[in-house]
């Protein structure tokens, strides 16, 4: 029998009668795009998280370009992101053509690290990629030659202006917004916060999405709370933000359908993901609990073993525990782990095997290896074991013996 990375099914049996109910009252009110159940969402979403304004979305990445777009960020600005995410936390900015501007993690948290965000403010300022890389070619040719990248073939990092930071809570942890939020305060940047991974986490007991200028969140079915497709959400305080998203998720909208006012996107919520994630609403507090115990059975039964890293408990923030994420003691330790694991029919993650740094798509960057060594090592050891609020404790701990050999 094998073990599920991920139970999407048992929280179906769970919960099957109230979606099919919630799926059946859509279905014969027939609004299948913004029906009544968007709003519903969007309220209860914004009180759950404590923020003004909810706006629901097709997907975390529209969320993401949704909130550069309300924010003016485009052609000759700099937002300051971390290399070691999803490629859509740094993709969206070449959208606007903008420039990412990599940040190295903190090795413990695997968050954006402040003081290093800081160096690459200085670096910015005095245009000198001594204190901080900085994007630029160091004399190579891009790998790409044409479309998009070589839009960028030409960085001049004396000409960018630093516009916004976009944080990210990976693994559901949530970035040490103290110092992020004083750093943004501090150079007059939008603060962006990408919860994609971090919705129900604390911190000082507040939600991530009440942080920033604007927060956003996915509901990709795979996350603490997932629908049955694509979903998305952006949360502020702003009244005018909120309304400026609102706008743009509907190619622009203004006071009627075809009084468009702006250029925007077609990024709205299906109705039938809102009536799923409202029937998930009613029990995910209880599974953020679920998803916090099998957290602190692993660290019971894995810490201390030769080489393993087990992910840190902070007395000031809550996780999510979108994965449970450990870090071996180097490459080829993690291979050995990996080949045990699946003698052993258990499922197993790399998140993230290659820092965006490395990656083709951002070759025009210039960046080079060494340049973000927390993210490289990083990648390099990290390795996802199964995590989801319905994991058996007798699962976790044969995954635990197999991990240890013994």
């Amino acid at each position: 029998m094998s073990i599920p990375f991920i139970d999407l099914k048992h929280q179906h049996r769970r919960l099957s009668s109230r979606i099919r109910e919630n799926i059946d009252r859509v279905l014969k009110h027939g609004a299948y795009v913004m029906g009544p159940e968007i709003e519903k969402l969007e309220q209860e979403l914004s009180s759950f998280c404590g923020t003004d304004h909810a706006v629901a979305c097709s997907s975390g990445t529209d969320a993401l370009l949704l909130s550069l777009m309300a924010l003016d960020v485009g052609p000759g600005d700099a937002v300051l992101t971390t290399p070691f995410t999803f490629c859509a936390s740094a993709e969206v900015i070449s959208l606007l053509q903008a420039v990412p501007v990599f940040v190295d993690i903190d090795p413990v948290t695997f968050n954006l690290d402040p003081s290093q965000a800081a160096k690459a403010l200085q670096a910015l300022d005095k245009n000198d990629p001594g204190i901080h890389p900085l994007p630029g070619y160091r004399g190579h040719k891009p790998n790409s030659g044409s479309g998009r990248n070589a839009a960028h073939s030409a960085i001049n990092t004396s000409k960018l202006t630093p516009r916004a930071i976009i944080s990210v809570d990976l693994f559901g942890l949530p970035c040490d917004y103290d110092a992020l939020t004083a750093l943004a305060g501090e150079h007059g940047l939008w603060l962006i916060v990408d919860a994609a991974q971090s919705f129900g986490s604390l911190h000082q007991e507040r939600s991530p999405c009440a942080m920033g200028n604007i927060s956003c969140t996915s509901f990709f079915p795979a996350k603490p709370l997932g629908c049955y497709g694509d979903g998305g959400m952006c949360f502020t305080r702003d009244s005018k933000l909120a309304e400026l998203l609102r706008s743009l998720r509907v190619h622009g909208q203004g006071q009627s359908r075809y009084d468009n006012v702006r250029l925007g996107l077609n990024a709205r919520m299906d109705t039938l993901q809102a009536a799923v994630l409202l029937a998930k609403m009613e029990i995910f507090p209880e599974e953020l609990d679920m998803r916090r115990k099998a957290a602190m059975k692993y660290n019971r039964l894995l810490s201390g073993l030769p080489g393993i890293v087990t992910p840190k408990f902070f007395p000031d923030r809550q996780s999510a525990w979108a994965q449970y994420s450990l870090l071996a003691g180097d490459k080829t330790h993690r291979s050995r782990i990996f080949n045990r694991l699946k003698a052993n029919n258990i499922p197993w993650a790399v998140y993230y095997p290659q820092p965006l740094h490395l990656q083709t798509a951002f070759s025009y960057l210039g960046y080079i290896p060494g340049d973000f060594p927390a993210s490289e090592d990083t990648a390099s050891r990290i390795f996802s074991l199964p995590m989801h609020p319905y994991l058996d404790p007798g699962d976790q701990e044969m995954i635990a013996k197999v991990v240890a050999d013994l």
